[in-house]
């Protein structure tokens, strides 16, 4: 197992806790949706198990996981693309909660994307510092 990266003085914890509250939303969004709300078939859809992959980012996210947060951020643009899809594709509840999903997503990626962006930063500060030192 990794050491956890020093923190930049730059890091910026809300970030980390905007991208968990956000998670945490999406993943509501998702099961009440495929399961309640709008479902593909009455009942409940086998869709809802969607937010799996979510639920797998929630300990990574909470410790403010560097790693976790970068590949969730990746992952999340999956929920992006299809937020949009259902959202210009289906009518009524569906359409409006595709639309939530999207910001959601976008909401995530860019709370993610800011806590990381100074580790990414020091990163290659220190790279950089033991290139000049050779």
């Amino acid at each position: 197992m990794s050491q956890p990266a020093a923190r930049p003085a730059s890091a910026r914890p809300v970030f980390a806790t905007g991208a968990f509250a956000s998670l945490i939303a999406l993943i509501a969004l998702s099961l009440a949706w495929e399961l309640w709300l709008a479902p593909l078939r009455p009942g409940g859809s086998a869709l809802a198990l969607k937010a799996l992959p979510l639920v797998f980012a929630l300990p990574g996210t909470w410790r403010r996981d560097v790693y976790t947060l970068q590949w969730a951020s990746m992952l999340v643009l999956l929920y992006l693309a299809e937020g949009i899809v259902r959202g210009m594709t289906d009518g009524g509840l569906s359409a409006r909660l595709g639309w939530i999903e999207a910001l959601l997503a976008l909401v995530f990626f860019g709370c993610a994307l800011g806590y990381v962006a100074p580790y990414k930063r020091a990163a290659r500060a220190a790279k950089r510092l033991g290139k000049d030192a050779l």
